[in-house]
């Protein structure tokens, strides 16, 4: 699976905020939620536009991200 198949960055929706394909929802509301332990069923009733292909791809466009700057964490 690919996670350019799942998610656009369109400056027309959402602020150019990436999305779900063909949806208006965030990557980030759906990291949000999966982040304060909703589960996946869960949400999948709560956004019934989402597929568990496409939360399965927000995971990982999240791991592509870390994977692109550095951040640094206080100790």
């Amino acid at each position: 699976m690919q996670w350019q198949d799942y998610i656009v960055v369109d400056p027309l929706i959402c602020h150019g905020k990436a999305c779900i394909k063909g949806t208006r929802i965030m990557v980030s509301v759906v990291l949000d939620n999966l982040a304060v332990n909703l589960s996946i069923d869960e949400l999948l009733h709560s956004y019934p536009s989402l597929t568990r292909e496409a939360i399965q791809a927000t995971i990982a466009y999240a791991a592509e991200l870390t994977r692109e700057r550095i951040i640094v964490l206080a100790t």
